[in-house]
């Protein structure tokens, strides 16, 4: 399947793995870059001496394209935009924040850079900013979230901007990414089932919540700081969704609570107070496979649909 974004890419499949913190390391970044997509390791505010050793180490296991993704609200962004550019990064991604300032030296690497967007107005900022693509990520996503959902947000931003649309949000097999071809995007970005790799670093109880969810299993916390994120529906999410609607924990005390939970959920599995983050799509993932068998098999489901 080529589209503008294998050719802007260099890869085999419009396919990029989710560039989830704590999660997306040079392990799985290479594995799925290796399987003929985009493999992204995340920056998110961890030392630059870490990052600098997981891009080195990434080259040592792929020579194929893999990215970084940098949370531009991270204290240590500035640092982390030039790091790419030193070690010679090929695809950046962006989240919580405008990549203005650094795109001009991006750009002069030969990076190319593609933000992700909740909506039409910050796809048309990004495309002026000179974003070589857009990731239109919808509600349905882990993490961090917007609130428009993936089939309304696509198609408005494939219609308001010239250059390609990647789809995210709710996105884990061939149906998915033949949906998200036919309103216009040339390529998905997937995070919650490549959880369930056997690639992927997360404590295995991480991964038994994943495979085990049921399509009820996700909640949203944090709307009320600002900060609203899809988990998997533990104990200790429902403590906090609670806590948020009637009022027994502040905005600040949920922030207490909250500090070191992905953490503690990614390396520790610890489900008294740790924050499983996840799509919505997690009731779909019930098997744990390789990144290549996911890569081909959810390439493989979308050219025989869009085929007919």
């Amino acid at each position: 399947m080529k589209t503008r974004i294998t050719e802007l890419l260099g890869c085999e499949y419009p396919i990029i793995q989710g560039g989830m913190a704590w999660v997306a390391e040079h392990t799985l970044a290479s594995a799925v870059s290796n399987a003929g997509g985009i493999g992204l390791i995340a920056g998110g505010s961890a030392p630059i001496d870490y990052l600098r050793e997981q891009i080195r180490l990434c080259k040592e296991k792929t020579d194929k394209p893999f990215g970084v993704n940098i949370m531009l609200m991270s204290p240590n962004a500035d640092d982390l935009a030039q790091l790419c550019i030193d070690e010679g990064v090929k695809v950046i991604t962006t989240g919580a924040g405008n990549p203005g300032k650094y795109m001009a030296a991006w750009k002069d690497a030969g990076i190319k850079v593609m933000p992700v967007v909740p909506s039409v107005a910050l796809a048309k900022r990004m495309e002026k900013s000179g974003a070589d693509a857009v990731i239109a990520e919808g509600t349905e996503s882990g993490g961090h979230i917007g609130e428009n959902t993936t089939m309304c947000l696509v198609p408005q931003v494939v219609d308001a901007v010239e250059i390609p649309v990647i789809a995210a949000g709710g996105i884990a097999d061939g149906r998915g990414m033949a949906a998200a071809f036919m309103l216009g995007a040339e390529g998905v970005q997937i995070g919650t089932r490549f959880l369930a790799s056997e690639e992927c670093q997360i404590h295995p109880t991480f991964k038994e919540l994943v495979i085990k969810a049921k399509d009820t299993d996700n909640i949203v916390t944090g709307r009320y700081t600002g900060h609203p994120c899809r988990n998997i529906k533990t104990k200790f999410a429902k403590k906090l969704a609670t806590g948020e609607k009637d009022g027994t924990l502040s905005p600040e005390e949920f922030e207490q609570l909250t500090v070191g939970a992905l953490r503690r959920a990614v390396v520790d599995g610890d489900v008294d107070s740790g924050s499983f983050l996840c799509g919505a799509i997690s009731g779909m993932v019930n098997e744990i496979k390789t990144c290549a068998d996911i890569v081909k098999e959810i390439n493989d489901g979308a050219e025989k649909l869009l085929g007919r």
